[in-house]
């Protein structure tokens, strides 16, 4: 039988390289665990490629009983952040048991921050409980753009003020050759990101040829950032408009010194990334409403668009993030071309965005002033 735990890697422990597993808690939870335990021993086994395992033997009045427990490295794999390592062994203590002659798994365990060990095996849901957000998210912005001869007062501080926010969080880099390489592959195969939207669009929206042309076109992307580890940063994962919520201005403060805030919502896949990621959230749908409105980068949004990326590179002076946005702006392109999560666009427009993925795609370095070449 088999017995999982987390591993921990001791970053500023006693021992940095080597797996260590919090003995003591173990014995508690394992003495809970099983009746009338006299002793319970635990050794290592070994490590191997992924990670490590132990032996735990449980002595009781009638018997020894042997169990392992099995932690996994976190560089590497994409078992870099702990959710990745627990959502591996929830799914191994549920199929195990599902294969003839395989071993059963009886538990997956976590190490709190308290030290102590628990039990957060056999739930068939999982959920969040998490703060109620107030305020009016960024998307009634982008729509009250069309009706606009150009960007207002308020619109140039909503956006200087998301420019501040993004260049706060992207000066806080990690030095972490793996983490950067996962960013960049999530980016393209991830199950939330290109591949895995591209599976979910309905047949006949875009034939499975092209996807796989944007798909390769991604992969040559990859080789080209993959130099580019120096980028990593801390990030938010799903900057758009949907997840930036903006309070309400207090009426009784003079509109002239008051300055926008916002509240976000649903940060996701991991905390390091590209600067990339948060732009190309943010930025593509100043490109995607203006299609849908004039079936180019237009008027307000062209000046909305023009004004984000200048402040922000203004401010974190990152000159070449113009060289790398191309395959996150494909991802994007890919989620606002998706007819599941917006329908109501035209087959025209549609094409258009698509055109704007292999546009930017085929370019060497992303220009605003090329936008509407990429659209055609």
């Amino acid at each position: 039988m088999k017995s999982l735990l987390r591993g921990t890697r001791r970053i500023s422990g006693r021992c940095r390289d080597k797996f260590m597993i919090n003995e003591a808690a173990l014995k508690t939870y394992l003495r809970k665990k099983f009746k009338n335990v006299l002793s319970v021993n635990i050794h290592k086994l070994g490590s191997g490629v992924q990670g490590a395992g132990f032996l735990a033997e449980i002595k009781t009045k009638k018997t020894i009983k042997s169990y392992v427990v099995k932690a996994l490295r976190s560089d590497g794999l994409g078992h870099d952040y702990p959710s990745d390592r627990a959502g591996v062994f929830l799914l191994d203590l549920d199929e195990f048991r599902t294969l003839p002659k395989h071993v059963r798994a009886l538990d997956v365990l976590a190490e709190m921050k308290d030290g102590s060990v628990k039990s957060i095996g056999g739930g068939i849901e999982y959920y969040l409980l998490m703060e109620k957000a107030e305020g009016r998210h960024y998307f009634h912005d982008l729509s009250e753009f069309a009706h606009k001869k150009g960007l207002e007062s308020s619109d140039i501080k909503k956006i200087k003020a998301m420019t501040s926010y993004l260049a706060g969080i992207h000066s806080i880099k990690k030095d972490s050759r793996h983490l950067y390489f996962r960013k960049i592959r999530d980016t393209i195969g991830h199950g939330e990101c290109l591949m895995g939207v591209f599976d979910t669009y309905p047949e006949g929206v875009i034939s499975s040829k092209e996807m796989a042309d944007i798909e390769k076109k991604c992969i040559d992307w990859r080789a080209r950032l993959k130099s580019k580890t120096h980028r990593l940063c801390q990030i938010h994962g799903d900057f758009h408009p949907g997840n930036i919520w903006f309070k309400a201005v207090d009426s009784s403060l003079s509109t002239v010194n008051c300055q926008p805030d916002f509240v976000l919502l649903d940060r996701s896949r991991g905390p390091w990334g590209d600067a990339a990621d948060d732009v190309t959230a943010l930025t593509i749908n100043y490109i995607f409403f203006s299609i849908n409105h004039y079936s180019k980068l237009h008027g307000t949004y062209l000046e909305a668009i023009k004004l984000f990326f200048e402040d922000y590179i203004e401010k974190t002076g990152d000159t070449e993030l113009y060289e790398v946005v191309a395959p996150f702006f494909a991802f994007r392109g890919v989620v606002v071309g998706n007819p599941v999560f917006y329908p109501k666009v035209s087959h025209k427009n549609r094409r258009r965005i698509f055109n704007f993925v292999h546009g930017v795609l085929e370019d060497e370095s992303f220009r605003i002033e090329r936008v509407n070449e990429y659209i055609l």
